[in-house]
């Protein structure tokens, strides 16, 4: 019997935790055991994405020329720098969470409800980015043509400075589907693009303009993406070229293997949906704290298990971010 009390007393001091092992509440724990199996998903998808990167990485996309877009600023060059400010925006949103549930344990109503709002705020501000991000990804900025083999030919100027399609392409009278947001047309059956050109159209462009050449997706020895010879171009125009690529969907995208465009919709837009329910979350508390609910239990733990998911997907972002715009 002794050794029995001795044994059972020594597993209760080892636990310690009666109904809150760890020390954590039921609630936390849940949300610790939901951040752990999301963590293993995104781990799952950003190693997918690495492993396409490596298969394909004479071809693969620089991220500069595709993240260039600044708002107001149109035609800047500006590489990196508005996902750069998303990003900052975001990680300020996880100070602003850390500071609310620092008020929260001082039950300080008024500041939690300060900084929740403004947790809110970034929240919204950087889902509203990365749509404005998106719009652009998917329009495009220069155009490109692809070869039967569904290899991306670009155009650059002498200075190896990327050239817009509708910089150089000849309008020729045809009949043929105009590019519109509403016909919803990209490709049909018959390949017949729903481009603002035709092949035939940035080929006669292409001859009228000699200082035009035409760029491969594929690397030289200093990692740069090698340009052609004026020959070589236009051989590679009118013997390869079948169709016209204008900004990215899931099939095809003038910035390189399409695997670049599947991969960028679904891991940030994956992301972008963790972070609009995240939106939805903080609001729900927020108007709770509003009300006094927390001040009537005592207790402002809820906002602080919205804050794990929040800093959870902040950290998935710097992942995401590191992975897509960096390396």
């Amino acid at each position: 019997m002794e050794a029995t009390v001795a044994q059972t007393g020594t597993e209760g001091k080892t636990w310690g935790g009666g109904n809150k092992p760890l020390g954590a509440s039921y609630g936390k724990l849940m949300m610790w055991f939901f951040i752990a199996s999301d963590a293993l998903t995104f781990s799952a998808f950003l190693a997918a994405y690495g492993f396409s990167r490596f298969k394909f990485i004479d071809s693969w996309p620089i991220a500069d020329e595709v993240f260039n877009h600044f708002p107001f600023l149109h035609g800047v060059d500006a590489p990196m720098y508005y996902v750069a400010l998303m990003t900052f925006i975001l990680i300020f949103s996880s100070v602003t969470m850390v500071l609310a549930v620092d008020a929260g344990h001082h039950m300080n109503k008024k500041k939690v409800t300060l900084y929740m709002f403004l947790t809110i705020i970034g929240g919204l501000v950087f889902v509203g980015s990365q749509a404005w991000e998106w719009k652009n990804f998917i329009n495009g900025t220069y155009g490109a043509v692809e070869t039967r083999g569904g290899q991306i030919l670009q155009f650059v100027d002498t200075e190896h400075e990327r050239v817009a399609l509708a910089d150089f392409a000849k309008t020729l009278p045809q009949d043929r589907i105009e590019h519109q947001p509403s016909n919803g047309v990209w490709y049909d059956a018959d390949k017949q693009t729903s481009a603002s050109f035709t092949v035939e159209e940035i080929t006669k462009g292409f001859e009228a303009n000699p200082n035009i050449l035409v760029r491969i997706q594929q690397l030289d020895e200093n990692g740069k993406k090698i340009v052609l010879s004026r020959e070589a171009s236009l051989a590679k125009l009118k013997n390869d070229a079948v169709t016209t690529v204008e900004g990215a969907n899931l099939t095809h995208n003038e910035y390189g293997p399409p695997l670049f465009a599947d991969f960028f919709f679904f891991i940030t837009g994956f992301h972008g949906f963790h972070v609009s329910m995240g939106i939805i979350l903080n609001i729900i508390i927020f108007f709770n704290v509003l009300v006094g609910t927390y001040e009537r239990r005592g207790s402002y733990e809820m906002v602080e298990k919205v804050g794990l998911y929040w800093h959870f997907v902040d950290l998935v972002w710097v992942f995401v971010f590191t992975f897509f715009y960096l390396v």
